[in-house]
């Protein structure tokens, strides 16, 4: 049995290339095909999210533009005009099956702040049990660089984790993961079943290869690996593929299956390790990194030899070793100025290095995440 014949709660990501006429706005065709293979399986009893590009193609074919602009406000201006043809699309496609539909509209700043957070993945939750179909993008009206997700793949993969789903099903233009770029390497090879996470997948990843969408298959990966925080394997496989979604949930091998093998990490420390940007970042030496990742501690200051960032007290910073990889992450109890005083110091000098001692850990064990 395949991931998606086996899952109960699905999180469907389509990209541009698939429900657009090469960058001429919307496909409505292949919109109501959607509509119709989802549709199918919710009459299996599935519950689906949809996370779905478009909307910029959309908003520069109504505006007349040849091309697609690069310029932030043009590109919002875009995003706000391709959003009514992207919602009535599918509205009116998925009406033809009786299927009611809801827009949501995410930005990093949703999922980063824990309040708002949990307020999306309770709306989300109560439209699932509305039986109505989410379609999900992020709101590019009003993202900056700051507050961004940046692709729909990594977007797909934190609104598994969000609500839990049991799969993530990424449908692109590509078959799926190959052991080498297969336009360059005639011996490359499909990879048809691995674990998400497994370091070499993301070696077998290439660039981008659409004009129209961010997300090449490195996004993709990337998006399993996060999926897998929560317990939920990712297929990676190609939207051309006649009645693709069905066929997965008749068990059928598409594409490329990505299992995940981890515990399944819980609820707040998921939130944690969800955050796409971090106030700031932390560099620590071999001993801090060991305590951290095999002896389950607590990051004390003295662990720390770097400090970057302007972060403030209670938020989200990324702990780094000595290579420059992120082993962590958690919330921070210092503010960066603190923190750059105290670090190299045993925990016993802060009250004489900053006057006052709020706790003797930068990062206590229960608001720290581990991420390697």
């Amino acid at each position: 049995m395949g991931l998606v014949a086996g899952a109960s709660r699905i999180v469907v990501k389509v990209g541009s290339s698939l429900v657009t006429d090469e960058g001429r706005g919307l496909d409505h065709e292949a919109v109501a095909r959607w509509a119709a293979e989802i549709a199918a399986l919710v009459r299996e009893g599935k519950s689906v999210v949809l996370v779905s590009s478009g909307a910029i193609a959309e908003g520069v074919k109504r505006l007349g533009w040849s091309t697609r602009p690069k310029a932030i406000h043009e590109l919002q201006a875009a995003a706000a005009v391709g959003q009514m043809g992207l919602v009535q699309a599918y509205e009116q496609a998925f009406a033809q099956h009786g299927l009611r539909t809801a827009q949501v509209l995410l930005t990093h700043d949703d999922l980063a702040d824990r309040r708002r957070y949990l307020n999306a993945r309770s709306t989300l939750l109560t439209l699932i049990g509305l039986g109505v179909i989410p379609v999900i993008n992020e709101n590019d009206t009003v993202t900056t660089d700051e507050i961004r997700v940046g692709d729909n793949d990594t977007l797909g993969a934190l609104v598994t984790n969000l609500i839990e789903a049991d799969a993530l099903v990424l449908l692109t233009d590509q078959v799926g993961l190959y052991t080498a770029d297969p336009r360059r390497d005639p011996e490359a090879t499909l990879v048809r079943s691995a674990r998400a996470g497994d370091p070499a997948l993301e070696r077998m990843a290439g660039g981008a290869g659409s004009a129209l969408g961010r997300g090449g298959m490195l996004t993709k990966i990337l998006a399993a690996k996060r999926a897998a925080r929560s317990g939920a394997g990712t297929v990676i496989a190609s939207g051309r593929e006649s009645d693709v979604l069905t066929r997965l949930a008749a068990g059928e091998a598409i594409g490329t299956e990505l299992v995940a093998e981890r515990q399944t990490l819980a609820a707040r420390k998921q939130w944690l390790a969800d955050h796409v940007q971090l106030a700031g970042r932390l560099t620590l030496d071999a001993g801090a990194v060991r305590a951290l990742t095999k002896e389950g501690k607590s990051l004390l200051p003295i662990g720390v030899v770097a400090v970057d960032g302007a972060f403030q007290r209670g938020e989200v910073v990324g702990c780094f070793s000595p290579e420059g990889a992120e082993v962590a992450r958690g919330l921070v109890n210092y503010d960066a100025a603190e923190a750059a005083k105290i670090m190299r110091r045993p925990s016993a000098e802060i009250e004489a290095v900053l006057g006052y001692v709020d706790e003797p850990e930068l990062i206590h064990r229960d608001n720290l995440v581990l991420l390697a």
